[in-house]
């Protein structure tokens, strides 16, 4: 289990917390599994090189799900509550990344990424699986 901090909405890398708990249990060639444990953040492989995607990613999420959208009735934690939960669900919670000779088989320009949806930093857990030998 990984837990992570978030500065909140936005991304945070974690590409090598991820191979260091690979590195740790000793595998060759496998498969990466990881799952956030939460409805409010997601998982993503993305860009690490240019900042600006990052953002771009942001600014997207943001016009296409703005915080206090009249549609939306669940507001109990405040108005960027139910926008969370849309993000999340046009994301994702899970990752697959193969592991190649000890190796996460990310490409030159991948990260692994938690995605925070809500715009307060929180705590978040991210479980992972390793299957192989």
């Amino acid at each position: 289990m990984l837990r992570l901090v978030s500065r909140g909405r936005g991304m945070t890398e974690f590409t090598a917390a991820a191979r260091d708990w690979v590195r740790a249990q000793g595998m060759r060639d496998g498969l990466l599994t990881l799952f956030v444990r939460h409805t409010s953040a997601s998982l993503l492989i993305q860009e690490n090189a240019d900042p600006d995607v990052r953002s771009d990613l942001e600014r997207f999420f943001a016009r296409l799900v703005p915080d206090g959208d009249p549609l939306f009735e669940h507001i109990q934690e405040g108005p960027d509550d139910m926008p969370a939960h849309v993000r999340c669900a046009l994301t994702q919670t899970h990752l697959s990344v193969p592991l190649i000779a000890g190796a996460l088989a990310l490409g030159t320009w991948q990260g692994i990424y938690l995605f925070e949806h809500r715009r307060h930093g929180t705590q978040r857990e991210v479980a992972l699986h390793l299957l192989g030998e």
